[in-house]
């Protein structure tokens, strides 16, 4: 079971927490809901683990807060934060539940935003300073450690697109981002290891697999471009290929990236062993020529995608699970897969007696375990399955229109309810299958 720290926790102001770039997008009206609040998890935390333990997991992925840890990023450790997420994973292992810890799930302090961000290499030494203090600081209850969730999303959606937080729209901005969060978790991997020799590091990566939209070469050479920029950009330098060449002559063709930017000596940070590929998956797409280089193509927006897709728009495709994971596999061999996060966004509600009968997802969730016991039977090394998400959770820029959760959140009250699929993954999760988490 997975969840994030922006998603959930709310407690803006508590205790000493500073400002994220989130939270500035928030202020600015870019989100349908305010994000001070969400989910309340930061004070109904035993609540929520008390329902991770009647669900049975043996594991809950969660990600720090890092402006509640270290407020302006690279100051002062706030000792208040910190304390939250010791009690969290103490609370986690008195249920018998393992903490897998993601130390960056997208909340940059806003501090360091106005100093630079991602772009200024010294949010990386700041973030490798943060790991450091986080890792010493969960260390003796803590195995398993994510150092960043699904580059792309803030690299091209957060600094190209300019729709998710901190909001920039320039191409040699994003790549220099892009760049540079694959070096900080590069630099984290050795700061967790330093302190936690024993630890068992990873990251997140999610996917698009794509397809082309037909036979021909116009939309097979968009097909190998979309692949290249969205998937091949990060896992080729994180198993130490280094970035792919065709891509990269496109950005220096057109100028879209710094030619003096990547050096040999952080491809080498980069490709820091991992101990687990954390895979995040959701869907695949059809690319065809003159899509390569924008978003993920789906439904006309504002659409009911109908039947085969989720609410969402994106195309549910288990067999591209199965594929996916046999590519991963042949092409890069990591040592150990992790499904980081899998799940579907439905808008089921509580009926008359107050039953959320969420078929759909229970439907969208068997046939993607089913994907995964597929891909292991092949060999593959899926060592684990992580649900996204546990509760309905505020979903970025779309707040909470678009529900992922197990578990109903009133939008009003903030009561949880759990969903008739909350009660069907208690019974995959009894069965022992997949390691589900």
């Amino acid at each position: 079971m997975a969840t994030a720290a922006y998603q959930i926790e709310g407690g803006r102001h508590e205790q000493g927490k500073g400002d994220s770039i989130w939270d500035r997008f928030s202020d600015l009206g870019r989100l349908r809901d305010p994000g001070d609040v969400a989910c309340d998890h930061y004070h109904r935390w035993e609540e929520d683990l008390d329902l991770l333990a009647r669900l049975g997991v043996s594991s809950y992925r969660f990600s720090v807060s890092w402006p509640r840890v270290i407020p302006d990023g690279d100051g002062r450790v706030n000792q208040a934060g910190l304390d939250f997420y010791r009690r969290l994973v103490a609370g986690l292992r008195a249920r018998g539940i393992a903490p897998f810890v993601t130390l960056y799930h997208w909340d940059l302090p806003q501090v360091l935003q106005d100093k630079g961000g991602w772009a200024s290499r010294q949010t990386v030494e700041a973030f490798a300073r943060y790991a450091c203090v986080v890792a010493g600081a969960l260390g003796d209850d803590t195995t398993h450690w994510i150092t960043q969730n699904e580059p792309w999303v803030t690299t091209m959606l957060g600094h190209r697109d300019g729709v998710f937080a901190p909001g920039i729209s320039d191409w040699q901005t994003a790549m220099t981002v892009g760049h540079h969060l694959l070096v900080a978790h590069g630099m984290a991997a050795e700061e967790v290891k330093g302190v936690l020799p024993d630890a068992q590091v990873g990251i997140g990566i999610d996917c698009r697999p794509a397809r082309a939209a037909s036979d021909s070469d116009e939309d097979h050479a968009a097909a190998r471009h979309f692949d290249g920029a969205r998937n091949r950009w990060f896992f080729d330098p994180i198993f130490g290929h280094g970035y792919p060449d065709d891509v990269m002559r496109t950005y220096r063709d057109r100028r879209q990236i710094d030619p003096d930017l990547v050096t040999t000596a952080d491809l080498a940070i980069i490709a820091t062993p991992i101990d687990f590929l954390g895979l995040n998956y959701y869907t695949t797409v059809t690319i065809g020529a003159g899509q390569e280089d924008g978003p993920d193509p789906g439904p006309e927006s504002g659409k009911d995608p109908g039947p085969g897709y989720t609410d969402m728009g994106w195309r549910v495709d288990p067999a591209g699970l199965t594929r996916y994971l046999r590519h991963i596999h042949d092409t890069y061999a990591p040592r150990s897969i992790l499904i980081t996060e899998n799940g579907a966004s439905y808008s089921d509600g509580p009926d008359e007696r107050g039953i959320i009968d969420d078929v759909r997802r229970i439907d969208y969730l068997r046939s993607h375990v089913e994907a995964t016991a597929a891909a292991r039977d092949r060999g593959v090394p899926v060592d684990g399955y992580f649900v996204w998400s546990l509760m309905d959770n505020l979903e970025w820029v779309e707040g909470f229109s678009q529900r992922f959760g197990l578990i109903w959140v009133d939008r009003e009250t903030l009561d949880r309810t759990p969903k008739r699929s909350f009660d069907w993954y208690r019974g995959i999760v009894t069965a022992g299958t997949l390691a589900a988490s």
